[in-house]
């Protein structure tokens, strides 16, 4: 209901204020991702009571990629349009309506049932949300994008493991917590205020393309590669990890298989808060190193057998995925209007979601015809491969100044003045990117509106 001058009245005329807002666009990014790696310490208890193959386990984990891939492709760009508060909402309600049917889960279809809920829901809200945070607060943003995702999939890992190990009804428990967490979200985002403009080209919008502004082009081609192997990481953990785990240490529950995801995460999530002030590209010179280090580290834990040494190897290479995101994110994101922000963040999800969902389908047919010893060489070598590729792209970059302009005003989470400008030639100077062959960052405007 709203008065004459356009003004909400009611129960919900009540708004949050900016930083309540960040935090809860942030919570929903953490909660969508812990859902997603909820069931990773299930899989050996659907396995032992539904009796599937290890292809299965790796098709189940693939199909969540695929919904991502198409709800990215399609939709990706809609918040940009309509506004973020409706894009959430309903993200939230099909991602609630994804913890219902995995808590009645009884069998390989109703996971996969499940699983493209979640694929869905989450490749739709990932580009609202991460563009709603940069509204808010863009430096703040860029941070809680590049964090966010590696926080979530940690506390989903580790805390189905735990409700598996120690907790009544592991097939159910984990989804109701989510399945309330869920609702508390849909019901903040009802108070939450608008910060996008409504504009032209909603329905247009929903054709399968690439939202990428001029200025930012060059940027993600060399930011690609190392999101690319970041994620492939994430996905060889994720659908490999707890065989592997098993492999290392016998005998041991579903605890250990989750903690190897959340070691991963968790060590990215810290390498993000670290090297928050460092260069993007030194911070994505740091993070492809450790890929390579960490992976190989890790694969000679796997021919000896040692846990110990299979954990160390897993600390290092989150590091690596960490630093790895979020030199790409800090790389890309700053160059993007206002406009043009969900879009493009959701072309670097598709990247991202296209190194973690197909890897691991190619993986899961090497191990019915390999082993799981064979499939997680091959795959780490893949890894090292393409971090090696980012570390090599991150070279020989020459830095460009983009004219200054003047400094936003303080920030509404009440932080210090946010130079957009200055941001983004440190972001350019870093990356070692040749900014001014694209134009000013602010002479781009009027792209997605030709």
């Amino acid at each position: 209901m709203t008065t004459e001058e356009g003004r909400a009245v009611g129960p919900w005329s009540r708004r949050l204020a900016p930083w309540q807002a960040f935090c809860l666009q942030a919570s929903v990014v953490v909660f969508f991702l812990a859902g997603a790696s909820a069931p990773t310490p299930l899989y050996a208890t659907y396995q032992r009571e539904w009796h599937f193959s290890p292809i299965t386990t790796t098709v189940i984990f693939g199909v969540y990629a695929v919904a991502i891939l198409l709800a990215l492709l399609i939709v990706g760009s809609l918040s940009d349009h309509v506004g973020r508060r409706p894009v959430i909402f309903g993200s939230i309600v099909v991602q609630a309506a994804a913890a219902v049917v995995f808590a009645g889960a009884d069998g390989v279809p109703t996971l996969l049932c499940g699983r493209i809920l979640q694929g869905l829901a989450t490749g739709t809200v990932v580009g609202a949300v991460g563009a709603g945070m940069i509204d808010v607060n863009r430096s703040a943003g860029t941070l809680a994008n590049a964090v966010t995702p590696a926080a979530g999939t940690a506390v989903g890992a580790l805390g189905s493991g735990l409700l598996v190990t120690y907790a009544p009804q592991p097939t159910h428990l984990v989804y109701y917590i989510l399945l309330v967490v869920y609702v508390l979200q849909a019901v903040g985002v009802l108070y939450m205020a608008e910060t996008a403009a409504r504009t032209p080209g909603a329905l247009r919008s929903l054709r399968v393309s690439w939202a990428v502004p001029a200025q930012a082009r060059g940027p993600l081609v060399r930011a690609a590669a190392v999101v690319l192997a970041v994620w492939a990481l994430a996905g060889f953990y994720g659908s490999l990890g707890p065989a592997l785990v098993r492999r290392v240490a016998p005998g041991q529950g579903a605890l250990l298989g989750g903690l190897a995801l959340f070691t991963l995460t968790a060590c990215g999530a810290l390498t993000v808060l670290v090297l928050r002030s460092a260069a993007p590209g030194t911070t994505m010179q740091v993070g492809a190193l450790a890929l390579i280090g960490g992976v190989a580290v890790t694969l000679v834990s796997v021919a000896l057998g040692s846990a110990g040494l299979f954990f160390v190897g897993t600390a290092i290479a989150g590091v690596g995925f960490g630093a790895g995101f979020q030199g790409g994110v800090r790389t890309v994101m700053p160059l993007a209007e206002p406009h043009q922000r969900s879009g493009l963040l959701s072309v670097m999800y598709l990247i991202s979601y296209l190194g973690f969902g197909l890897p691991t389908i190619v993986a899961g047919v090497i191990v019915v015809y390999g082993g799981v010893a064979r499939a997680a060489c091959e795959y780490g070598t893949a890894v090292m491969l393409l971090a090696a590729l980012a570390f090599a792209g991150t070279l020989g970059r020459r830095s460009a100044r983009i004219p200054a302009t003047p400094a936003a005003p303080a920030s509404s989470l009440g932080g210090p003045p946010v130079d957009v400008c200055a941001d983004a030639c440190r972001t350019g100077a870093a990356s070692g990117h040749p900014s001014s062959s694209h134009g000013s960052v602010l002479a781009h405007k009027g792209d997605e509106h030709r």
